[in-house]
């Protein structure tokens, strides 16, 4: 008997089993992870569930790989304990997965899209994002969204253009993730949608404290009565307050108290940190970069890769976009040291 058949009684019962578990574990508002809608229709994993199999693809993504080297607020920092794009990434699916367990949502899900939300931010964070959209805007009258081109990824340039096939569900909970949009359709989209917000509030006031920008004592007396002194007794305080709120009332929302005082926080941080001194006096120097390659590749076309199977003859805008977003910020900066600094001559 070979090795694949020996697990053959398993798998055969897999998919049903499951089926039959999640009608008596998950809420009547869970998604359920059967039957799969992607795209291109394809045969069901026979030990894992659709999303899981999903989850799978995303964490064995280039895209998600790069997010280790790619900045969440603050630039090539001197420290080994700041985060990144991809801690941040964890960060949010690990306290969704808190939420959809404590209130009987599809878990699996939800941790898919927490780990694929973020794979189409730029370098350089928000500011990076800031500028590609500002080049964009002034050169071919187009935008960039984060949210639209982690879609793009999964949909068209991963695996070389094929795209990874991701169900239906985990798509519109990565496209929808961002306030800017539509709430997802699914409770499980929604709760990182608000969780998004929990995370990075919360750690990037810890590592702005962690690099001197701000002290303990300045932030609001408010908000901070209202969740709690620490980081992690706010995130408790909001996931606690955000699964019982939403528990009653049958949809993913934040109380009266928690949701303006976590609102309040975001205010500070934006006018202290995300658009303070500090951390605006790294734009110009990004906006150097970016849009020096920006013009660099529109100008030079023929040093862009070439577009993936399935792609066609992608726009010029577009080709551009997909190779300038998908650097992480050590390799953009490498890009513009080359293109800028004199390199010396081989003897």
């Amino acid at each position: 008997m070979s090795i694949a058949s020996q697990h053959d009684a398993v798998a055969a019962s897999f998919a049903e089993r499951w089926a039959e578990e999640e009608e008596q574990r998950l809420s009547p508002l869970a998604a359920r992870s059967y039957p799969a809608h992607r795209s291109h229709a394809e045969d069901d994993c026979a030990l894992r569930t659709p999303f899981q199999r999903d989850r799978d693809r995303i964490v064995h993504s280039k895209a998600f790989r790069r997010l280790t080297h790619k900045t969440q607020v603050f630039v090539a920092p001197r420290g080994d304990h700041y985060r990144t794009r991809l801690t941040h990434t964890l960060e949010v699916t690990t306290i969704s997965r808190t939420v959809a367990r404590a209130l009987r949502l599809n878990e699996d899900l939800v941790e898919a899209i927490g780990l694929g939300h973020d794979l189409g931010h730029p370098p350089f964070g928000h500011i990076g994002e800031e500028v590609l959209d500002d080049c964009l805007k002034e050169r071919f009258g187009e935008g960039f969204r984060h949210y639209e081109h982690s879609l793009r990824i999964v949909e068209s340039l991963e695996r070389d253009g094929a795209g990874l096939n991701l169900t239906e569900q985990v798509r519109d909970g990565i496209a929808r993730h961002s306030s800017r949009t539509s709430p997802a359709a699914t409770l499980e989209g929604r709760i990182v949608r608000v969780i998004d917000r929990v995370a990075y509030i919360n750690h990037d006031i810890d590592d702005a404290v962690r690099a001197g920008l701000l002290r303990e004592e300045e932030l609001p007396s408010e908000p901070i009565a209202v969740l709690g002194t620490s980081g992690s007794a706010r995130i408790d305080a909001l996931v606690h307050d955000m699964v019982e709120q939403s528990d009653a009332a049958g949809e993913i929302v934040q109380g009266p108290e928690a949701g303006p005082a976590m609102a309040e926080l975001r205010d500070f941080m934006f006018e202290r940190v995300y658009l303070g001194p500090a951390v605006r006096a790294e734009h110009v120097k990004i906006s150097a970069v970016v849009r020096r390659l920006f013009e660099h590749y529109v100008e030079h076309p023929e040093l862009l890769p070439p577009p993936g199977q399935g792609e066609g003859d992608e726009g010029l805008a577009r080709r551009v976009t997909d190779y300038l977003a998908g650097m992480t910020d050590r390799y953009c900066i490498r890009q513009y040291t080359e293109l800028q600094v004199p390199q010396a001559f081989a003897r």
